[in-house]
């Protein structure tokens, strides 16, 4: 049998590469798997060799302790592939066609999926609506910073690209399409961003400067980014980014400086629930501090797009109530206000096939954007150790080789 290595979460703070199993069309019992779904017929997957597999943001927090993940889990939502064999039920994915998997685990067939609502699928995790590959509490579908990987649903979730050389150019900016080009981009729609909007984003990790770039692909005035790190501030600013360094207090005194008034008309929350305060309080944790601030700047009757993550268990909370993922929100203000709130997983595959014809057709640069970074396998514990620092890099994954030196 085919060997298989992969990317595991070990304990807080430490994640190794492992030997894992090679993927097989059904879901066998291991770290994390629901034990509903253990046995599960996947006739109607695809095993893939992974072409990239990224670093991601939500991936830190299990990482970092902050999360109920159990030791072993193997990694990665952030897949590209190419198919390399397929289930007897699957009729239109073939084998060789590279590939983007949403990190949404979907089944085509209930009523969510009908309804394109495919981040809370109702069939692929026994807990609650929503799945994801090699996340916590999202059914054990196993991760994809691997060699190989299992896609079950194959003709329903995966998008072929189509041109195998033009994507293998491209890889570095197609592979964002699994989650942070979309799940930015669903923040901007969200919030209702549009041609001539003022849009402030806080966060500049990749997620909130794949949010910058498409509020720029839907023709925003002026995009506005917020964050405690000045280089990767530096980093949206290098493709026309406005800035403000929160360190140094609430962005609303420094929008105003910037737009002449201290709001904007609509705001996006990429950072989630390790938020830390404002000005001098900028070295603590507090987790409302975004949404509270997002909700002082935006302008009434505006919109807020949260793909920011929040959880319903935090281990590291910083009190009994964070710890279930209950915060101090000023929802009178958002209330008095007239805004309005969006959130949860991002249903990639509403914005797949777009967001991949204006790679494809150079109407946007993403991995620039989020300075894309190609890692081996070998070089990801360190990539996870980089990023927890606060590199400004989008690390991603090569390991079978498919990116260029």
């Amino acid at each position: 049998m085919t060997s298989n290595r992969a990317v595991a979460y070990k304990g807080p703070g430490v994640v190794e590469v492992i030997d894992t199993p090679y993927p097989e069309f059904e879901l066998k019992d291991g770290p994390g798997v629901n034990p509903a779904n253990v046995g599960r017929d996947v006739r109607h997957g695809a095993i893939l060799r992974t072409v990239s597999t990224n670093i991601c943001g939500s991936d830190q927090h299990m990482v970092r302790g902050r999360t109920t993940a159990p030791s072993d889990l193997v990694l990665g939502h952030e897949i590209t592939g190419e198919v390399i064999e397929v289930g007897p039920d699957v009729e239109f994915i073939k084998v060789g066609d590279i590939v983007s998997v949403p990190f949404n685990i979907a089944c085509g067939r209930c009523r969510n999926c009908k309804e394109r609502k495919t981040g809370i699928c109702l069939n692929v995790n026994p807990d609650r609506p929503g799945s994801a590959y090699g996340y916590v509490d999202m059914g054990g579908w196993v991760g994809g910073q691997a060699e190989f990987v299992l896609v079950p649903y194959a003709d329903w979730n995966l998008l072929a690209f189509p041109d195998r050389d033009q994507a293998l150019e491209k890889i570095l900016d197609l592979t964002m399409l699994s989650d942070i080009f979309p799940t930015g981009f669903h923040g901007a729609v969200t919030a209702g961003v549009g041609v001539g909007s003022t849009v402030y984003i806080a966060g500049a990790g990749p997620v909130g400067l794949a949010a910058a770039a498409g509020a720029q692909l839907l023709g925003a005035a002026v995009v506005v980014v917020g964050d405690l790190n000045e280089e990767r501030l530096a980093q949206a600013r290098s493709f026309g980014c406005e800035t403000v360094d929160v360190s140094k207090g609430d962005p609303g005194e420094q929008l105003e400086q910037l737009l002449g008034v201290p709001e904007v008309d609509c705001a996006v929350d990429a950072v989630g629930f390790e938020a830390r305060g404002h000005g001098a309080d900028a070295s603590h944790e507090a987790p409302a501090t975004v949404l509270n601030s997002l909700m002082t700047v935006t302008a009434a009757g505006g919109g807020l797009g949260i793909p920011g993550l929040y959880v319903t268990g935090d281990p590291g909370g910083i009190d009994d109530a964070a710890k279930e993922g209950s915060l101090s929100l000023r929802l009178g203000l958002g209330w008095a206000k007239s805004l309005s709130f969006a959130t949860g997983q991002c249903p990639v595959m509403k914005y797949h096939r777009g967001l991949m014809m204006a790679i494809l057709h150079d109407k946007v640069q993403i991995a620039k954007a989020v300075n894309a970074t190609p890692i081996t396998l070998d070089e990801a514990p360190q990539g996870y150790a980089d990023f927890d620092a606060g590199a400004a890099k989008k690390y991603v994954i090569n390991p079978n080789g498919y990116i260029a030196a």
